[in-house]
């Protein structure tokens, strides 16, 4: 092994401890969701964003603001309702009087709450359209247009977003092009017995959990350039492309469950974050390099936003996991 190789070794093995650290002390304040939780580290790490979904009351909330508390950088939440407008994120234009009584008037930009290191969207799909597509921008180039301006947003920025299930009243569902704009789609399941017990000690007693900053923004930004840093082999490059293109119903790889099923398989993005979140998980473990059982577990929460059914799939209930799975079962690396 080379001095170099030694190095890089010793900075994962930082990476992971310090990880494992920030792992630690959400947990002191979220019981269970250990799959939830290192898929939002994944989106931190990945500089990319999350979208988490499940029924209300299972702690989505909690959770962001937590990691948000526990790497120490600047947050603020965004509660989205039927009636917010893109103004209400973005900021707008006021106009103010002179200083000193001067009488002069001039339009002054007042930045949104996007202006954060990390943005909560909660409640994502319960705001119109309109005012959901007003992250567009934010989230894809980093940077808000507002008052004829662009606007350079806080290093790093992450949005991440809670939603209901579509089944759910008064939902709009996001568009394919946000959507894409998610690293991650993290589903929230109901926690079991033994966790039910575990919250209600926690959160019907007397004593409050405070959480302690363990990670900073220099520190994440330094983790981030070390898990892109990290060497992947052509081999697994060409089998995240290929599991990518069996999503496709087109593709001379495709299953029967995609071709019956699906409508548009995943985009470009999808293989990106496929690659990335392999690489961030190859990351906590320690290890120098991603493998072929590090994008087997990546691949449903990077792919299930992006592959969408036909009405076929819808009417029948498919699930897109299980659509995935099939890929999965059938597409080998070399």
């Amino acid at each position: 092994m080379t001095a170099q190789d030694q190095d890089t070794a010793a900075q994962l093995q930082t990476l992971a401890q310090d990880l494992r650290t920030l792992v630690d002390e959400v947990q002191n304040v979220i019981v269970g969701q250990d799959a939830v939780i290192q898929g939002v580290i994944t989106c931190l790490l990945s500089n990319g964003h999350g979208l988490l979904e499940g029924v209300p009351g299972l702690g989505k909330t909690l959770l962001i603001r937590t990691v948000a508390e526990a790497v120490s950088m600047s947050f603020n939440r965004i509660q989205f309702t039927p009636d917010l407008m893109p103004a209400d994120i973005l900021g707008t234009s006021i106009l103010v009087d002179g200083e000193h009584g001067s009488g002069g008037r001039s339009l002054q930009y007042q930045p949104g709450p996007i202006f954060a290191n990390i943005v909560l969207a909660d409640e994502i799909n319960r705001a119109t359209p309109k005012t959901q597509s007003a992250l567009l921008e934010a989230m894809a180039e980093k940077q808000v247009t507002a008052g004829g301006q662009t606007r350079p947003l806080p290093k790093p920025f992450f949005v991440l977003a809670t939603q209901n299930p579509l089944e759910q009243e008064g939902t709009y569902p996001l568009p394919e092009a946000q959507l894409d704009r998610f690293l991650f789609k993290i589903n929230v399941d109901f926690p079991d017995e033994e966790e039910l017990i575990a919250i209600l000690d926690r959160t019907t007693g007397s004593k409050a959990t405070a959480v302690k900053p363990v990670l900073d923004g220099e520190r994440l930004v330094q983790m981030q350039a070390l898990v892109r840093a990290m060497p992947v082999t052509a081999s697994l490059t060409r089998y995240v492309v290929r599991v990518l293109r069996a999503t496709h119903p087109n593709d001379k790889n495709a299953t029967d469950g995609v071709k019956q099923y699906v409508r548009f398989g995943g985009s470009p993005r999808g293989a990106q974050s496929v690659l990335l979140a392999a690489r961030v998980r190859a990351a906590i473990e320690g290890r120098t390099s991603p493998s072929v059982p590090d994008v087997k577990a990546v691949v449903p929460q990077a792919l299930r936003h992006r592959v969408l059914l036909n009405f076929e799939g819808e009417a029948e209930g498919v699930s897109t996991d299980a659509v995935l799975e099939e890929v999965l079962a059938k597409v080998k690396p070399d």
